[in-house]
C-alpha cells in the first residue's frame, strides 16, 4: 500500500492524500461505508460504486455469514462481492467485546457466544489474522482488547497492555503466513487507552516506531464528551507519522467527520448514514430532515434540491414520506443512497477547501447548518 500526502491546510491539520492499494487509488479524506457482512444495507452495489471505491467488512460477521470457506472458494471477498474497489476488514474485536454477558477474556483471546445460533467460539489474535487472510481485504486490522466505557485508569492500562501483547502476536502471525491471494494486504495497529491521555500518548509513541502502513484510533465515540474525543484525536495525530494514513474508527456524524478532518484524520467509517436513512433521517446541506414528519405530507418538491444523487431529483418529499409510512423497502433504499451521496459530496467539498486553504473557515460556517433540524 502506498500513501502520498498531497496538501495540508494552512490553518488546520486537514490534509489531502492518495491511498493506493492493489485494487485502486482513493483520495483522502475518505468515508468508508460499512458492509459488515459484505453488503451495505439497502444499497445496490452498482450505486455504491458510483461514489465509493473502498468499503469496510467485519471479520466477526463474515466469519459466520457467509463463512470463510465460502469466501475462500470464491477467490476472496472481492470476487465474492464482484467489488472492483478496495476493502478494509475490521478484526471483529469490537463486536466480540460488546458481548459482555457471554464472553470470557483470557491472555490468549476471547471465548464468546455467537449471536446467530448460540454456539461458542474462540478468537485469538492469530485466528483473527488467519480469518482476515482468507477473507482477503486490502487493509486488515489488529485484534485488540476493547475496554468498556466508562472504565478506570487501572482497567484501561491493563487492557492496553493486553492490546500491545496481542499486536505483537498479530504481527508475528502475518510475518509467518503470507497473503493467500495475489495481492498485498496492509496491516494497521489500533490505538486504545480509553479517555486517558497519558495511556493514549505512551502507546502511540510505541507503535509509531513500528513504521506500520497505517494507524487506527479505536475506542472513541463510545459515550465520552465530544471535547474528549477531539482532544485525544488532536494529541494522537501530533504523534503519528505524518506520511502514513490515520483512521478514526466508528466516527461518525457529518460534524464529527469535519472535526476529525480538521485534526488530521484521513479515514472514517460509521453505520450512521445508512442506519439513520433506514429510519427516515436524511442529512442535507440545510440540516437533518425527518422525512416521516407530517410537514412533508403535501410537499411535492424534490427530495433535496441541493442533493447530488439521482434520488434527490427523481422523488418528491411527499412520495418518500408515503413510502416510509407504507413500510416499503424502496424508502430505505432511497434514503440510504441519499445519505451516502451526501457524505461523499461533503468530503469532496472538504477537499476543495483544503486545497484552497479555506477548510478551517468553511468548517466553522458549515457546522451550524448541519445542526439544524428540518
Amino acid at each position: 500500500m502506498k500513501f502520498n500526502l498531497i496538501k495540508t491546510d494552512n490553518y488546520s491539520k486537514a490534509r489531502i492524500g492518495i491511498l493506493e492499494t492493489d485494487h485502486g487509488k482513493i483520495e483522502t479524506p475518505i468515508f468508508m461505508p460499512v458492509a459488515s457482512k459484505g453488503y451495505v444495507k439497502s444499497v445496490p452495489t452498482h450505486e455504491l460504486y458510483k461514489m465509493y471505491k473502498i468499503i469496510i467488512g467485519n471479520t466477526y460477521h463474515l466469519h459466520f455469514q457467509p463463512g470463510v470457506e465460502v469466501l475462500h472458494k470464491a477467490g476472496g471477498i472481492h470476487s465474492f462481492l464482484n467489488w472492483k474497489g478496495s476493502i478494509l476488514t475490521d478484526s471483529g474485536g469490537f463486536q466480540i467485546f460488546s458481548l459482555k454477558k457471554s464472553n470470557k477474556i483470557t491472555e490468549d483471546g476471547v471465548l464468546f457466544k455467537s449471536m446467530i445460533n448460540g454456539s461458542f467460539h474462540f478468537f485469538s489474535p492469530e485466528k483473527s489474522m488467519k480469518i482476515q487472510r482468507f477473507i482477503g481485504g486490502d487493509i486488515i486490522m489488529a485484534f485488540d482488547d476493547c475496554p468498556p466505557f466508562p472504565c478506570s485508569h487501572t482497567e484501561a492500562k491493563k487492557s492496553l497492555k493486553k492490546t500491545h501483547r496481542w499486536l505483537k502476536k498479530c504481527s508475528s502471525y502475518l510475518e509467518k503466513n503470507p497473503e493467500i491471494y495475489n495481492y498485498k494486504q496492509s496491516f494497521f495497529p489500533i490505538i486504545q487507552g480509553s479517555i486517558y491521555p497519558d495511556l493514549r500518548k505512551s502507546f502511540t509513541e510505541k507503535i509509531a516506531l513500528l513504521e506500520a502502513e497505517g494507524y487506527a484510533i479505536g475506542g472513541l465515540s463510545l459515550g465520552e464528551e465530544k471535547e474528549q474525543t477531539h482532544s485525544i484525536t488532536d494529541l494522537l495525530t501530533d504523534i503519528l507519522p505524518k506520511k502514513k494514513p490515520r483512521y478514526l474508527m466508528g466516527v461518525g456524524s457529518p460534524i464529527d467527520i469535519l472535526e476529525g478532518i480538521s485534526l488530521g484524520i484521513d479515514m472514517f467509517d460509521c453505520v450512521l448514514p445508512t442506519r439513520n436513512g433506514r429510519h427516515g433521517m436524511l442529512f442535507t446541506w440545510k440540516g437533518i430532515m425527518n422525512i416521516k414528519n407530517k410537514k412533508w405530507e403535501k410537499d411535492y418538491s424534490c427530495l433535496d434540491e441541493f442533493g447530488n444523487s439521482f434520488v434527490d431529483q427523481l422523488y418528491s418529499k411527499s412520495y418518500v414520506r408515503h413510502l416510509f409510512l407504507s413500510r416499503d423497502h424502496l424508502a430505505k433504499e432511497i434514503a440510504s443512497i441519499h445519505n451516502l451521496s451526501f457524505y461523499f459530496h461533503l468530503l469532496q467539498e472538504a477537499k476543495i477547501h483544503i486545497m484552497h486553504n479555506e477548510f478551517f473557515y468553511w468548517k466553522k460556517s458549515m457546522i451550524p447548518l448541519l445542526q439544524e433540524r428540518l
